[in-house]
C-alpha cells in the first residue's frame, strides 16, 4: 500500500512538473470562465492547435470540469506570470542506503545476496549494485537491481549475475557500499 502511494506521489510531481515546463496555463488565452472571456481561442500551452479543449476544460462553473484554471501568481517563485515555474522540494533528498554482501554468486545460484538498508522514514526504491570479479579482482560482469525498501527496514536481495554463462570466471563479488536513492 506505501509503495501505490509513493508512485501516485511521483506521478503527480511529475505532472505538474512536465506541466510546468510546457508553460500550461489559461491565462489569458481564452481558456473560458475566469475572465468572462468564453470564446475560446489559444490552447493553454497544449501541442496541438486542432484540439478543441473548450467542450470539457473550461472552469467557469460548468460540471465536468477536469482541471482548474490557475494563474501563474498561485505558484510561488513566478516572476511576473511569465509561466516560468521552478517547484520547491517538500523534503530533503533521501540518504543512499547501506548495502552488504552476503553470498557471491555459484553455479546453483547465479546471483549475489545482498542486503540493504534504508536509513531514510520513509519508503524509497534505491538502486544496488554488484561486481562480480575474476580471481584478480576484474570485473567479470556488474550487475544492479531497482529495490523498494520500507522506511528504517532492512531488505534482503538477490543481484542477477547478468550473463549466467560467465559464472565460472568469477571469483568473488563486491557490492557498493551505498545504492543511491533513485528519484
Amino acid at each position: 500500500m506505501q509503495r501505490r502511494g509513493h508512485i501516485l506521489k511521483l506521478t503527480a510531481v511529475s505532472v505538474l512538473v512536465v506541466m510546468a515546463l510546457t508553460g500550461f496555463s489559461s491565462k489569458g488565452r481564452g481558456h473560458g470562465g475566469s475572465d468572462g472571456d468564453s470564446s475560446g481561442g489559444g490552447g493553454g500551452g497544449c501541442s496541438s492547435s486542432s484540439q478543441d479543449h473548450d467542450s470539457t476544460s473550461s472552469s467557469g462553473g460548468t460540471s465536468g470540469s477536469t482541471y482548474d484554471d490557475y494563474d501563474d501568481d498561485d505558484y510561488a517563485g513566478t516572476s511576473g506570470g511569465s509561466g516560468d515555474y521552478s517547484p520547491t522540494p517538500t523534503s530533503s533528498p533521501a540518504q543512499d542506503a547501506t548495502v552488504e554482501l552476503v553470498t557471491c554468486t555459484s553455479v546453483r545460484q547465479p546471483y549475489a545476496t545482498v542486503t540493504v538498508t534504508n536509513p531514510n522514514a520513509e519508503s524509497e526504491f534505491f538502486t544496488v549494485t554488484v561486481d562480480f570479479l575474476d580471481a584478480e579482482n576484474r570485473r567479470v560482469e556488474r550487475g544492479t537491481k531497482n529495490v523498494f525498501v520500507g522506511g528504517n527496514q532492512m531488505e534482503r536481495v538477490e543481484v542477477d549475475l547478468p550473463s549466467p554463462d560467465l559464472v565460472a570466471k568469477v571469483d568473488h563479488c563486491q557490492a557498493g557500499p551505498e545504492a543511491p536513492a533513485t528519484y
